[in-house]
């Protein structure tokens, strides 16, 4: 267990990045202090709420309507973080709710963990914190690829494709960046690195053996969940970015459209 003087002692490794900043004069140092210390905040804050889910006789609806508020932030975090992606946020609700559905029904609905609100919230955080960077990087990808070979496009469209066939080459592409990565971390687990999932339970006291079982479980999920979202969000583009008559629709570049 860490106590309140270890965790003060740990932000002496706070300091050690702002010192680096400072050093190499990289302007960064207040980022790095707001940065720890807006975690901090967050994570206490989660902390004290989680505590109150898992106490006994709590409704497991209170962990269910966590999970989809969870969802639903996550649709306003994809919509800032890619603005030029038009109407992105309902993709993204609906692409982890898709998520959601399929890994947690697996991962509850068949019995590998039990269905309890100390399970559901931090499996289905780990569900949607890890498929964020990958559902965001599959939309503005499969943007900037209909935009910078809009000619391609408009040339398959004119040989009669209609538009789903014809923007299957640039979703594939989207498809492979957003992906690729989640496929690294995966190989590499284990012989590169350990999860921060699997060092925690060690931590805690768990066996080694248990969790590299509970690993295993969430890095399935992870992988299963990237490549739900991503493809929901890629199709989901696909069917706005072309119109009824399969002609596509004018994107701007991120510099145009705040002009």
């Amino acid at each position: 267990m860490v106590s309140i003087g270890g965790l003060a002692v740990s932000l002496a490794l706070v300091a050690v990045a702002a010192v680096v900043s400072l050093w190499q004069r990289l302007g960064l140092e207040r980022q790095v202090v707001w940065a720890a210390a807006r975690a901090l905040v967050q994570l206490l804050l989660v902390g004290a709420a989680l505590a109150l889910l898992v106490e006994p006789g709590r409704s497991l609806w209170w962990s269910v309507l966590w999970v989809v508020a969870m969802v639903a932030y996550a649709g306003d975090v994809a919509r800032r973080r890619a603005a030029e992606v038009p109407r992105i946020a309902p993709l993204v609700v609906a692409a982890f709710a898709a998520a959601a559905a399929i890994t947690l029904g697996v991962v509850f609905g068949l019995g590998v963990l039990p269905l309890e609100a100390r399970t559901l919230v931090p499996v289905a955080g780990m569900m949607v914190g890890n498929s964020m960077t990958a559902t965001v990087l599959a939309a503005r990808r499969l943007v900037e690829e209909l935009r910078d070979k809009r000619d391609e496009v408009e040339a398959r469209l004119a040989l009669g494709q209609p538009s789903r066939r014809a923007a299957t080459p640039y979703v594939r592409a989207a498809l492979r960046s957003a992906l690729s990565p989640q496929i690294e971390t995966t190989k590499a687990t284990g012989l590169v690195f350990l999860p921060g999932a699997m060092t925690g339970l060690i931590l805690a006291g768990v066996s080694p053996v248990q969790a590299v079982l509970v690993q295993a479980v969430v890095m399935f999920l992870v992988l299963a969940s990237v490549a739900t979202t991503t493809v929901v969000v890629a199709l989901g583009l696909v069917h706005r970015l072309f119109t009824a008559d399969h002609r596509l629709l004018p994107l701007p570049r991120p510099a145009d459209s705040t002009s």
